[in-house]
């Protein structure tokens, strides 16, 4: 076929696929219509994965799963406004890490708001302002966030979904590299590239800011500054991306929760949330952990945080494989209670199984 009719082709693919997709909307739209009658949420995490699923499942390509899953994800969230578009808090501002974030798992079709501090997301949602939150819970180089731990101790939301994302660094700016005076970004972000800075610059300044997005805003507003921040940052403050994964290591991933009112139906690649408390007594923590063992279930990952009720007594965060509605879960949890003085189900929710 000839390049003109090869493109011809394209373009009756191309009705066929808004055609489709339209068919595909109107569903959706008889579906919202059930959902708000049934009063149920419009967002489903096990809902999503199935179909997600499916998609990765019947593809044979050449198309890879990668660029249909997010071309599945940013259609849902098309679907997403024929129903009710969802509110999700954010830490902001805009073009922070957890923007980007946010809109990779959700698309672009929906209502965001940017919030000042990780605490004040939990209380959006608690308050039923904002519809779900998505908030960095750990960093696979940094480690576990604090704050988002004490906001999991001191409110009621659940966690409904979660979040893995590669982590790349950036030198964002309107000049030229050997130009560059001053670079503006946080400490972390500082600390994560150090050898490249080092290796680089000699006299620039580096000036810590309180998010890489200010840092970009910053970098956008003066001549010969620049920002350590992502790509979404560029395209938001209209920066160039002048150096591109300057981070000294490149395996740097952060865990984000995606949290609301409610957590997960089952799938069958499921992780559930714990938290629980121990009495100050020899041998507390090693009787919860045995009955981890008796059950055989699968802890994957362990956090402390002290009380602030009393004092050496300390909050365990757990997360395990598998739903808390699992018989063999569901026993376990109950008698772990039996030798905690506290224990909470944070939430049970697909397993996050790719980056993003």
């Amino acid at each position: 076929m000839s390049l003109e009719e090869l493109r011809n082709r394209i373009d009756e693919i191309d009705a066929q696929l808004v055609g489709l997709l339209n068919e595909r909307a109107r569903v959706v739209m008889e579906i919202g219509k059930l959902k708000t009658q049934a009063d149920r949420p419009i967002y489903a995490p096990d809902r999503e994965k199935q179909v997600l699923d499916k998609v990765v499942k019947i593809n044979q390509g050449p198309l890879p799963d990668r660029t249909l899953v997010a071309i599945w994800r940013e259609m849902m969230s098309g679907s997403f406004v024929l129903e009710k578009p969802p509110r999700i808090a954010y830490l902001g501002p805009a073009g922070s890490f957890s923007h980007a974030a946010a809109m990779v798992k959700f698309g672009k079709s929906v209502e965001f708001e940017p919030l000042a501090d990780i605490r004040s997301i939990f209380d959006e949602i608690c308050k039923g302002h904002c519809d779900l939150g998505i908030v960095p819970v750990e960093n696979s180089i940094g480690g576990g966030v604090i704050e988002t731990l004490d906001a999991l101790i001191d409110t009621d939301v659940k966690i409904c979904a979660e979040v893995l994302m590669s982590i790349h660094h950036n030198l964002l700016a309107n000049c030229t590299l050997e130009e560059v005076e001053k670079i503006y970004s946080k400490p972390e972000v500082f600390a994560q590239c150090r050898s490249w800075l080092a290796s680089t610059f000699k006299e620039t300044n580096t000036i810590a800011v309180a998010s890489t997005a200010k840092a970009a805003q910053m970098a956008a507003e003066e001549a010969y500054a620049a920002a350590i921040g992502s790509r979404e940052a560029a395209e938001l403050y209209d920066l160039q991306v002048i150096c591109e994964n300057i981070e000294d290591i490149t395996n740097n991933v952060t865990r984000f929760l995606v949290v609301s009112r409610e957590d997960s139906r089952p799938t069958g690649e499921d992780k559930t949330s714990i938290l629980f408390s121990t009495a100050h007594k020899a041998g507390a923590l090693v009787d919860v952990l045995e009955v981890f063992r008796k059950y055989s279930i699968n802890m994957t990952s362990i956090e402390s945080r002290p009380s602030k009720k009393r004092e050496w007594e300390y909050y365990f965060f757990v997360d395990l494989l598998g739903h808390r509605t699992q018989e063999r879960v569901k026993a376990g949890l109950e008698e772990m209670r039996q030798h905690c003085l506290q224990l909470s189900v944070l939430g049970s929710f697909p397993r996050a199984m790719e980056l993003l």
